[in-house]
């Protein structure tokens, strides 16, 4: 099953959450986004069923495997494509915006294309 940019963007917020702090809930994920809390578990529950999360029985939610390399993915391409923004003169709230919306549809070649070109500069290594 195809995960659609909406899927993406609730397991990069799950893998920014648990980095914070060690832990991912739905509320903090509502509250991160600043998404209802009714949105947020039809979410959950899809991701659930897609395999890329688990909830215990108290309501923490695990990455899967397949979750957490899909948010890596797009957590990599949004740092990446933030530095190049503002290397560039972009304001950091644009930067994070346009970034936000180009990791979703950017093919990988051209992803390791912008990254091979800019491997030499030395705020991106």
């Amino acid at each position: 099953m195809k995960l659609h940019e909406s899927g993406e963007n609730y397991l990069e917020v799950m893998l920014i959450l648990n980095k914070e702090r060690g832990y991912i809930r739905s509320v903090d994920i509502a509250n991160k986004l600043s998404y209802s809390k009714p949105s947020v578990s039809r979410a959950v529950s899809i991701l659930k069923k897609a395999g890329h999360i688990v909830m215990d029985e108290d309501g923490l939610i695990t990455l899967t495997e397949s979750g957490k390399l899909i948010a890596e993915k797009i957590y990599e391409r949004h740092c990446f494509l933030v530095k190049c923004f503002k290397f560039l003169g972009v304001s950091d709230e644009t930067a994070e915006e346009d970034a936000c919306r180009i990791e979703h549809v950017m093919s990988q070649e051209t992803f390791e294309k912008l990254r091979k070109h800019f491997e030499n500069i030395a705020v991106f290594k």
